[in-house]
């Protein structure tokens, strides 16, 4: 009768347990970070699923953005290196390379690192995970690695409030922001906001000059703001004959020229993605393969 009793009271015990564990969620994922240096964090799982081969370009390729790729790469070294470094928006025109950058930067830092430093990783949050930050970086600070935390596209619109979640994660809270962890972000808007939800807040606001304060602030978490701008026929014609050569493509200057400036025409556009798109469209025409798997201009 007491064995009964006592197996009874066991199986109760572990009942209980198990679902104040289901309440807490599941439990971190074993990532194995030394596999690669790419991963997508995966929030339902606490997982930061590896990624073997990354959709970027080399960054050589990237053109026309000089002054920012500069000031990318040294801030990314200056990180993986163990300094200081800040917290970057990349903003503005569409189809410039603004995501392209940040997956080079981090190839080309990654290759020029001395053996024995902690190794640089790059982890995508998407969009919709924004309010899962603050939880992907308690998982990364206390590990030996250095990471870049990279979303791509980052905007908010109407009544979202996840904004609140990158805040505090860009501003560390109690702690402080990780010293092994940096945030950087796309988006075409320099505010991360449209601007006719900005101006509506302020004319329905009792104070107009508080109404849309902490929401523009958001942008102020970040050390560096990058601004990328419409590009020139120049430095369109430059991205073409730089892919062409890069690809040994062996199409003639002018005729390269020519056909470029027809394509960007019909798209109404010159970017570093409708420069791409006119090279996949004229290697599928001459019958050659791009053999490197990438899709800059993002």
């Amino acid at each position: 009768m007491q064995d009964a009793l006592l197996r009874s009271l066991i199986a109760e015990i572990k009942r209980l347990t198990d679902a104040v564990e289901s309440l807490s969620g599941p439990q971190p994922a074993d990532n194995d970070l030394d596999a690669v240096d790419c991963f997508i964090w995966e929030p339902s799982a606490r997982c930061l699923h590896p990624v073997e081969r990354p959709n970027r370009i080399d960054l050589g390729l990237i053109r026309g953005v000089d002054r920012v790729r500069d000031i990318l790469f040294d801030n990314t070294e200056r990180f993986a290196a163990g300094l200081p470094a800040n917290n970057v928006l990349l903003w503005g025109a569409r189809g410039m390379g603004k995501s392209s950058l940040v997956k080079a930067t981090h190839a080309a830092v990654r290759a020029d690192q001395p053996s024995g430093a902690a190794a640089l990783k790059l982890v995508e949050i998407h969009r919709e995970d924004i309010d899962s930050l603050p939880q992907l970086m308690a998982l990364l600070r206390d590990l030996p690695q250095r990471f870049i935390l990279f979303c791509d596209d980052l905007s908010f619109d109407g009544n979202d409030t996840t904004y609140k979640s990158l805040k505090a994660a860009l501003e560390g809270g109690l702690e402080g922001r990780a010293d092994n962890v940096v945030f950087y972000a796309t988006s075409n808007r320099r505010h991360l906001l449209p601007r006719d939800m900005m101006e509506n807040e302020r004319s329905t606001a009792i104070n107009p000059s508080e109404a849309v304060e902490e929401k523009v602030s958001l942008s102020d978490r970040f050390g560096l703001w990058l601004g990328f701008h419409k590009c020139s026929q120049d430095d369109y014609l430059e991205m073409v004959a730089a892919y062409a050569e890069h690809f040994g493509l062996g199409v003639d200057a002018e005729q390269l020229r020519a056909e470029a400036l027809e394509w960007s025409t019909t798209r109404g556009a010159r970017s570093g993605r409708v420069a791409w798109q006119f090279i996949q469209d004229l290697a599928g025409r001459l019958g050659k393969r791009l053999t490197e798997r990438q899709s800059p201009g993002k």
